[in-house]
């Protein structure tokens, strides 16, 4: 469980495929109180963060981040 930090993580683990991911359940202070991430083999990632913005990282170079909409 978070704690006192303001999430509960509800699920993390690796998939199938090997890629290790990890979903947290914010409590309603945040915009987007289910966030989560993954963290594939191949090196890239993708964040789903709390406040709505989004991040993802293709592990050759090139990243694209989206931000909060509103």
């Amino acid at each position: 469980s978070g704690g006192g930090n303001g999430y509960t993580v509800t699920s993390s683990g690796t998939n199938s495929q090997g890629n290790h991911y990890c979903s947290r359940n914010y409590h309603s202070t945040a915009s987007n109180p289910n966030s989560f991430h993954y963290s594939n083999i191949d090196g890239s990632y993708y964040y789903s963060n709390p406040n709505g913005s989004t991040c993802y990282n293709s592990g050759t170079g090139s990243s694209r981040y989206t931000p909060p909409s509103g």
